[in-house]
């Protein structure tokens, strides 16, 4: 009703169009990183600091952050938080055993020392999106705010983690809960796409949530599958040396939402995911990407985007099916990364795709 969108644009968000660019709701967090016990890294966390590392200079339109954290939050970003003044910044604490080779999810054992309060629907913008990407990590994301985000956004991710995540009273150790005993289980024929990881697919009823939603599900060094009612199909992975996995699934929505919104076939849009998830392992926190690398990627995606004159949209007619060019993309990004993992800062050897020198 005209109403109703004069509404929302009057509140819409300084920096948002209404109508356009993406909404990713989810905390920043402090992480601390123990192996046998002994502190061996600590630094900004949370899936706010990991999406818009590959968000925002990649995506097609600009994305709006809302996030909560404490007045003890010390570092600088970009997308400014909304500062509680009721709670300290979320904390956690993830435990790995020095004899698990790198470590995958499984062998960590994380725990929520404290949490930042919880996102409410009236700290979101009231504007039109193309896309919203709910992406909790310290069960922030109610689904009253869900449902809102719903309403707001034409096409919408979930990170399966912010539905599921449960806490131990005692000392917050995170578990899992099963989908179908949460509050958020009706809006799941509501989600274009949702996220797991292996470990947390087992949660899902995987074989009911696929007939009305696409399930994409990392499964570490053996790439994603994508999961959707009439079929499913296995994404590759890219080798690399695991040191933390902490952020990998936040880095490969960034890279699945960014290859979407440049209008590419969800398996291509999964490899991106793949790419960045990848490189993200290999350090520790939230890592650091050249300026040459998000360059040289972002220059092939507007390429291979040219054929589309819109972003995603409900109204996208979405293709399961890998694109005529899904080798030679990965073939590229294989190279790119090994420049990238190499120290090599000078991409101008990666050309398009065919043309990689």
């Amino acid at each position: 009703m005209a109403g109703e969108e004069e509404t929302m644009e009057d509140h819409c968000h300084p920096k948002s169009s209404a109508g356009g660019g993406g909404l990713v709701v989810g905390n920043y967090c402090h992480d601390v990183i123990f192996r046998d016990g002994v502190v061996v890294g600590e630094g900004l966390g949370g899936a706010a600091s990991f999406l818009s590392n590959v968000l925002d200079p990649l995506s097609r339109n600009p994305s709006i952050y809302i996030s909560k954290v404490g007045s003890d939050f010390s570092y600088s970003v970009s997308n400014a938080p909304i500062t509680s003044t009721s709670s300290r910044t979320t904390l956690f604490h993830a435990h790995f055993p020095s004899a698990s080779g790198g470590g995958y999810h499984g062998d960590r054992i994380l725990h929520r020392v404290r949490a930042c309060e919880s996102i409410f629907p009236s700290d979101l913008p009231l504007c039109r999106f193309d896309f919203g990407l709910a992406a909790g990590v310290a069960g922030e994301i109610l689904p009253e705010t869900l449902a809102l985000m719903l309403d707001l956004c034409r096409v919408m991710l979930v990170d399966v983690q912010g539905l599921i995540r449960v806490f131990d009273s005692g000392d917050g150790t995170v578990g899992l809960a099963p989908l179908r005993s949460t509050a958020f289980l009706e809006f799941i024929p509501r989600i274009d796409f949702l996220k797991a990881s292996a470990d947390e697919a087992p949660f899902l009823d995987l074989e009911e949530v696929r007939k009305v939603c696409c399930v994409i599900v990392t499964e570490g060094k053996d790439g994603c599958s994508v999961y959707w009612k009439e079929g499913e199909v296995k994404v590759a992975p890219f080798p690399v040396v695991q040191i933390d996995p902490t952020g990998a699934g936040d880095s490969f929505l960034g890279g699945f939402v960014v290859g979407l919104s440049w209008g590419l076939a969800v398996p291509d849009a999964a490899l991106l995911g793949n790419f960045f998830g990848a490189l993200t392992v290999g350090q520790i926190g939230v890592p650091k990407f050249e300026l040459s690398l998000l360059k040289a990627v972002r220059q092939e995606l507007e390429r291979m985007g040219t054929q589309f004159s819109e972003p995603c949209s409900r109204n996208f007619s979405v293709s399961y099916q890998k694109s005529v060019s899904h080798e030679d993309f990965r073939d590229f990004l294989v190279r790119a990364a090994e420049l990238y993992c190499c120290g090599n800062s000078d991409l101008t050897q990666v050309n398009h795709i065919g043309e990689i020198a």
